[in-house]
């Protein structure tokens, strides 16, 4: 399998395999193999090299580290990396994460839409289904008060209720999934959550403006990470209250 983390880091410090084989002195099919083979991991000053250049901490990147006692302790932020828009957000690191869940993935929005249109993640989520893998998405009521009020607010009345009808649609396709539920909620937006295993990708929503043009949180689950713990707080809140949608 795949070393997901390191794929996430590197596209997340703006940079490619070739650039960071570059960087730390390596041929770039050694850094390719750390990336594409997990538990391949690199000598330890070039570990230090790799974790100092994507501003991840090495424990983080390479988990079987961890009984290692030469390895410095993670005292890094759960921030992964901050995006000014989710315009800004790398197309390959969404579709890096969503192809790599192993088991669960949790979304709330009022549409997402893009995730199917641009991600094409309904065939991911029938393969992934057949693994075992947990799939959880909230998506918005058209007729509830904060999705109205919200497509006023962001000058698109009408269109974010027909976005969201379009994504209820998809997900009905999938929704009949053993291992995939889809509900429908009506609570104000404050952010958008797309969790990935032990990513989260959180979207903030400003007044008036369309939720590509805001800024992005890309987090990764530490223990006792309370960004972490605070956004899933949330986002259980939501799915407890939400309507489960007809398989």
């Amino acid at each position: 399998m795949p070393n997901e983390r390191l794929r996430a880091a590197i596209r997340a410090a703006g940079l490619t395999i070739e650039d960071v084989a570059k960087k730390v002195g390596v041929d770039p099919k050694t850094a390719m193999r750390w990336v594409n083979i997990d538990g391949r991991v690199p000598h330890r000053p070039t570990r230090r090299e790799v974790s100092e250049l994507v501003g991840v901490a090495e424990i983080h990147l390479w988990p079987s580290l961890a009984e290692d006692l030469r390895t410095q302790p993670n005292t890094e932020t759960e921030l992964v990396h901050l995006y000014p828009t989710r315009s800004a957000v790398p197309f390959a690191l969404w579709n890096e994460l969503i192809a790599s869940v192993k088991e669960q993935m949790d979304v709330l929005v009022f549409s997402g839409q893009f995730l199917v249109e641009q991600h094409n993640i309904l065939p991911i989520v029938r393969q992934k289904a057949e693994q075992g893998v947990r799939f959880r998405f909230a998506v918005g009521d058209e007729n509830s008060t904060a999705v109205i009020q919200r497509a006023m607010e962001e000058g698109t009345t009408g269109g974010l209720q027909g976005r969201i009808q379009m994504m209820r649609r998809y997900l009905s396709e999938v929704a009949s999934l053993p291992t995939v539920e889809v509900r429908t909620h009506g609570t104000i937006l404050y952010n958008s959550f797309y969790r990935v295993d032990d990513q989260l990708l959180v979207n903030g929503h400003a007044y008036g403006s369309l939720a590509g043009q805001n800024p992005v949180i890309h987090l990764r689950q530490l223990p006792g990470g309370l960004m972490w713990e605070n956004y899933m707080r949330s986002f259980e809140r939501v799915w407890s209250e939400a309507t489960p949608e007809p398989a």
